[in-house]
Order: C-alpha cells, then sequence, then structure tokens
C-alpha cells in the first residue's frame, strides 16, 4: 500500500473513511461510491481498514467506527466519527475544493 503520507501529501482534498466491517457486510461502500462519482477528479476518495492499518489508526487516534478524516496538502482539514450521508461528504470535501 502506498504511504499514508503520499496519499494525503496532494493539492486536492483527500476523503478517507476509516471503517472496520464487524459482519463482513460493507455498508458505506455504496455511500463512497456516490461521493466519488459525484467528486470525479476534483477529490479522491479512499477507505482504510482499520484492522488491516491498527499502527495508522492509532497514530491517529481512531476510536471509532466509521471515521471520516479530509485532508488536503498533507493537513487535516475535517474529522467526524460516525455514519455520515453522501450529501453531507459531498459538500463538506467540496469546501476544499
Amino acid at each position: 500500500m502506498t504511504k499514508f503520507g503520499e496519499i494525503i501529501n496532494i493539492s486536492k482534498p483527500v476523503l478517507i473513511d476509516f471503517y472496520f466491517d464487524w459482519d463482513d457486510t460493507d455498508n458505506s461502500l455504496d455511500t463512497l461510491r456516490d461521493v466519488a462519482a459525484a467528486l470525479g477528479d476534483k477529490a479522491k476518495v479512499i477507505k482504510i481498514d482499520i484492522k488491516k492499518n491498527e499502527v495508522l489508526a492509532e497514530a491517529l487516534r481512531v476510536k471509532g467506527n466509521p471515521t471520516f478524516m479530509i485532508y488536503k496538502n498533507g493537513e487535516m482539514k475535517w474529522r467526524k466519527t460516525g455514519e455520515q450521508d453522501a450529501n453531507t461528504l459531498i459538500g463538506l470535501v467540496k469546501q476544499f475544493v
């Protein structure tokens, strides 16, 4: 996997969904697909599995599932834990385009 610093250190916003699927069903995948489709190449949308990236999740103090973050130019611009709908996420990311 690409190093986290390389992922977030770009000039367009990066929406990250830190998630852990307790029951092996990914409920937020459709939401993120909608967000990615709406934003096109104006932003990057990625998912990071907390279980597979425990060191990173710990370093960023990710405690809840899911935890969303928006980075731009390597700097965290927004963060929230808990389910978010696609329209809310789209609106948030557009603030940083």
